[in-house]
């Protein structure tokens, strides 16, 4: 275990938040389920990519642009075309971009998305510290996100910030109980949120809505 999390009280977290991302299909139906985040991905290789029109959602639901390796001139249109409140880069942005994108974007979140396979060198974290709001860990795959499988969160035990992160990769139903036996780990002590998508799919982009509830249930 990382020395970083030792003798913490888990028992003093503040209630785990969902977000559901690859939105398209049906979003006022998800939105009615009132998750956290909402996430639209803006990546035109996406099977998800959301190309439609401002979908209007209650606006203490956050809405989140998933971009990769995007210009930065062109998520700034997005932010204020979608009225987004959170941008997650999935893609190898550099910290200067993001502190870029931070001092454009006043008030909106900025989320950097790390991939984790078996490994992970957390070193590389520390330049993106002081220009992110959360991190977000992500299944290590062929694509940027929503490879349907999850990595190993014991490879958490050695996270040493203080950032809050999402917990991402191929999370499902059947995981419910996992994740409740994970926020009793001490490496769990800064997961901000749980971050599904494609587990809960009847086809890219459209969500089951009944297996959303359920995990919901589940989670709480």
């Amino acid at each position: 275990m990382s020395q970083y999390h030792q003798n913490i009280d888990t028992s003093t977290r503040k209630p785990l938040k969902l977000k559901v991302c690859g939105m398209n299909l049906n979003t006022v139906e998800v939105a009615t389920l009132k998750p956290d985040y909402m996430g639209f991905i803006f990546w035109q290789p996406s099977k998800r990519c959301y190309n439609e029109e401002s979908t209007i959602i209650p606006h203490k639901i956050k809405k989140v642009g998933v971009f990769v390796d995007e210009d930065i001139q062109v998520i700034i249109k997005k932010v204020k075309k979608h009225q987004l409140l959170g941008v997650q880069l999935h893609g190898k942005e550099s910290p200067s971009f993001c502190k870029q994108l931070k001092t454009e974007l006043k008030g909106v979140e900025i989320i950097k998305v790390f991939s984790i396979k078996n490994e992970f060198d957390f070193s590389i974290l520390a330049p993106f510290e002081d220009v992110c709001d959360f991190f977000l860990f992500d299944t290590k795959g062929k694509l940027p996100g929503g490879n349907g499988y999850k990595f190993n969160w014991k490879t958490l035990n050695d996270y040493p910030s203080t950032k809050p992160f999402f917990l991402s990769g191929g999370i499902g139903l059947d995981d419910a109980d996992s994740i409740q036996e994970f926020m009793q780990q001490p490496e769990s002590q800064y997961c901000h949120a749980i971050d599904v998508n494609s587990m809960f799919e009847i086809e890219p982009g459209l969500k089951d809505i009944e297996k959303l509830k359920d995990f919901i249930k589940r989670l709480k």
